[in-house]
């Protein structure tokens, strides 16, 4: 008991040293934190990635649209089972700050090719049934507090509608996730409501989803597709859907090397702050520690009661600061302009 009284009087010897102490290991882990959970957003991509679906865009960039014939061209090429087409939607509900994913897709195509899309099998039938149909996530239901009934007008800074007014969508079903990382934040709907009413680009989609049978010839079949429209007006660059995330990530840089870099070099600076101002305490109180001594203390014990300052100051600031480092990516995650990246 004595120990732990020791250790707290030392602690409040010099209370704006410790305080100060205290709040550089607090800044270190919440920094830890920030950075943490960016370098986890950058890498989900690659996380929810599927070993046996390619991702076949334009050639140029990936902004740049594909025709909707070549959907049949690619499903003829050996080793080829599924294909599915997505597009950029980007819809906006009531404010520009409310923009999220948001894809038209043929229902059928897309639910086989993402079987992590957990739907009813009423709701999806009602999808398919309802020209203006959609299906949300559940993530972004709770955000918007839709349910299934509700009409949604949406807008879009891409695509505008030939009556140059909103489109109107009827929300169907609300689809879950199979995985732990499986996205339940978009909104989707159905492809033929959409080319046929949209304002400009009619038979052109984003880019393709393809599933293989093999993903061991994974590369082979995306160098096959290439080939197939190599020369026409728009080529095209297929490949696996984790490479395709990990080139986004990289062309903001290594993310993984700098942040580890970032880290050490924060972390290796308190180092150096805490064991100096330990060192500087120590020195301060070397009639004291000899006191100790003389009145029974072991060399070990007062040992441990510098130590104990330490471990205390360390373990203090490094919970309160993985706790504010929660509290700000929890706060940053429900920011709209978040949202729009890392939903």
């Amino acid at each position: 008991m004595r120990f732990f009284y020791l250790v707290w009087c030392n602690l409040k010897r010099k209370k704006l040293r410790t305080s100060l102490t205290l709040l550089s290991i607090l800044v270190a882990f919440v920094l830890f934190s920030l950075l943490s959970a960016l370098k986890l957003a950058l890498a989900g991509g690659v996380n929810m990635a599927d070993a046996n679906r390619l991702i076949v865009h334009h050639r140029v960039s990936f902004i740049q649209l594909l025709p909707y014939a070549y959907k049949s061209r690619i499903a003829r090429i050996p080793g080829v089972s599924a294909v599915s087409h997505t597009t950029w939607f980007g819809g906006v509900y009531q404010d520009p700050k409310n923009q999220f994913a948001s894809f038209p897709v043929e229902p059928e195509l897309f639910l086989a090719m993402n079987p992590e899309v957990s739907l009813p099998q009423s709701q999806k039938e009602a999808w398919l049934k309802t020209r203006t149909g959609a299906i949300v996530g559940r993530t972004l239901a709770k955000r918007f507090k839709w349910k299934i009934g509700d009409r949604v007008p949406l807008t879009s800074p891409f695509l505008p509608s030939k009556s140059g007014g909103a489109w109107q969508f009827d929300i169907v079903g609300i689809y879950d996730g199979t995985k732990k990382t499986s996205d339940t934040s978009g909104f989707l709907f159905r492809y033929d409501y959409f080319d046929e009413a949209r304002a400009y680009g009619a038979g052109l989609v984003g880019w393709y989803q393809v599933r293989v049978d093999d993903p061991k010839r994974a590369t082979e079949i995306a160098a096959a597709i290439d080939a197939e429209f190599a020369n026409s007006p728009a080529e095209t660059k297929a490949e696996t859907e984790g490479t395709m995330f990990q080139g986004w990530a990289k062309q903001i840089g290594d993310i993984a090397t700098i942040v580890t870099a970032i880290l050490g070099a924060v972390f290796f600076t308190i180092l150096l702050v805490a064991g100096n101002t330990m060192a500087q305490s120590v020195r301060e109180r070397t009639q004291e520690l000899g006191v100790l001594k003389a009145v029974g203390f072991t060399n070990e014990l007062v040992l441990g009661v510098v130590l104990g300052e330490s471990l205390v100051i360390t373990f203090v600031g490094g919970i309160l600061g993985l706790l504010f480092g929660w509290l700000m990516v929890t706060g940053l995650g429900q920011a709209s302009f978040i949202r729009q990246y890392f939903p």
